[in-house]
């Protein structure tokens, strides 16, 4: 009897990449880059650098290729090719919008065109950007972002002796804290929310940090006081999403977050699944008004290697 095959595992090599647009007279244009080595259309993408998260890359690529500096917005979808023998590259896209910028030719891209989706459509080389684009036409369009942040790791309640309001961050969640900096970022985060919880405060401290602002405190978004009130707690999470300048980053518990989700899930019509959340997990939520458009949830901050 012949020995069976073994068959080779398939090396994956992550990328990331977004359908960049702004809006010119209430209609979306979007960024195609003509690549010089290959002589292709393409929607601006590439490879993950070492110690970068997907959305990390996906907007340093962005800059990179156009010039623009960006946030992102929802997740699109990821599309895979082979590139050779038991090697895969898988492309993960989100929706971006542009903040400006100058593009000037570079080793990649020699030339970008601003174009209506249809007519980026018909340019671009590739049918799976085709299929990326169609997407990002057939959703709705977002009016505000917010991120909602469960807290990093800080050790069992059951070895704390204290008041656990004042548990802080162990070791693996202050590292998770840091990650969290380049990750929000990448959304835009500008202004920033947590429940009454050391915790809470200590996981968005090092971006409060990096950008200079306080920790606002929301003694309605922690577990009680959802428990307390439910209805009180998802009405100020959306009062935090629609106002203010610029996009929003909150920071809650493990029995908030699932409640709160589920809650604007249920009055919006959407089907969200499981929305039980990882420490230093994180949603990315899009509103039209103070509906909810989407939740995308991102297990980790961490790198993708």
């Amino acid at each position: 009897m012949s020995k069976a095959k073994i068959k080779s595992k398939v090396r994956v090599i992550p990328a990331a990449g977004a359908v960049l647009y702004r809006m010119e007279n209430g209609v979306p244009v979007c960024v195609v880059v003509h690549r010089s080595r290959y002589d292709d259309w393409s929607l601006p993408k590439g490879k993950v650098d070492s110690g970068e998260s997907l959305p990390t890359t996906a907007v340093r690529e962005i800059l990179e290729e156009t010039g623009s500096e960006s946030a992102l917005e929802s997740l699109i979808g990821t599309t895979a090719y082979p590139l050779k023998e038991n090697t895969r590259k898988e492309v993960t896209y989100w929706s971006a919008r542009d903040f400006g910028g100058e593009f000037e030719p570079n080793a990649e891209v020699d030339e970008i065109r601003w174009l209506p989706i249809d007519e980026a459509k018909s340019l671009v080389t590739y049918p799976l950007d085709r299929k990326i684009l169609t997407k990002f036409g057939d959703a709705p369009p977002v009016e505000n972002v917010l991120l909602l942040v469960r807290h990093a790791k800080a050790g069992d309640r059951s070895e704390w002796s204290g008041d656990d309001t004042l548990r802080p961050l162990e070791k693996s969640g202050r590292t998770q804290a840091e990650m969290l900096v380049p990750m929000l970022g990448a959304f835009g985060v500008r202004r920033l929310y947590s429940a009454p919880r050391v915790r809470c405060e200590q996981t968005l401290a090092p971006l409060a940090d990096e950008l200079g602002v306080d920790v606002a405190i929301e003694s309605a978004l922690s577990d009680e006081a959802y428990l307390d009130s439910p209805e009180t707690a998802v009405s100020r999470l959306v009062e935090i999403a629609v106002s203010g300048d610029g996009v929003a980053a909150i920071c809650s518990q493990g029995t908030a977050i699932p409640g709160m989700l589920d809650d604007l899930a249920a009055a919006a019509g959407l089907d969200l699944g499981d929305t039980s959340t990882k420490k230093a997990g994180t949603w990315g939520l899009g509103f039209s008004g103070t509906t909810l458009l989407y939740a995308d949830y991102y297990r980790s901050p961490l790198p993708v290697h």
